[in-house]
């Protein structure tokens, strides 16, 4: 495993969008700017809002969270992750306010010296991110609104780790 010093741990709660290429290119760097050389893997994922829930057309997705304790909900996720696997860098970017179909919701990043570490650690930081950390999704529909429940898909992905 890496020393929790050689491990950049990043993660932002914002509404505006990001730029995925940038914070590939961020979650690649050292403390220097440049691109770490021990990284021989970068692994990510995007998640973005769907058009369709439950069969209903989904106009906006409005999401909340709890300032202050989802940040430090993910940071455990990600110490939990950095505990598995030698990471040098983790990253989450999680957008909250109104987010229509097809805007990037959620971004997450790891970076090691190998595929498999960095794509494991990804995977287990997003598993884990859909179910324990406390953001509230409310989805605006043609006949309303709702409060978007947890899925037990979300809860069973939870099982392989």
């Amino acid at each position: 495993m890496t020393a929790e010093s050689d491990c950049r741990i990043s993660i932002q709660i914002q509404q505006e969008a990001f730029d995925v290429g940038l914070q590939t290119q961020l979650l690649r760097a050292g403390a220097d700017g440049q691109p770490d050389r021990r990284v021989g893997a970068v692994a990510s994922f995007i998640g973005t809002v769907r058009d369709l829930n439950e069969g209903d057309a989904v106009k906006v997705l409005n999401l909340e969270h709890y300032p202050g304790m989802t940040e430090s909900a993910i940071a455990e996720i990600i110490e939990d992750a950095r505990q598995r696997w030698p990471l040098y860098a983790v990253s989450v970017i999680h957008r909250i306010g109104p987010l229509r179909p097809a805007d990037e919701i959620v971004w997450v990043g790891a970076a090691s010296a190998h595929r498999e570490a960095a794509l494991a650690a990804c995977a287990f930081v997003m598993d884990f991110l859909k179910s324990r950390a406390p953001f509230w999704k409310k989805e605006e529909l043609d006949a309303g609104s709702r409060w978007v429940s947890a899925r037990d898909a979300d809860e069973e992905a939870l099982k392989r780790w």
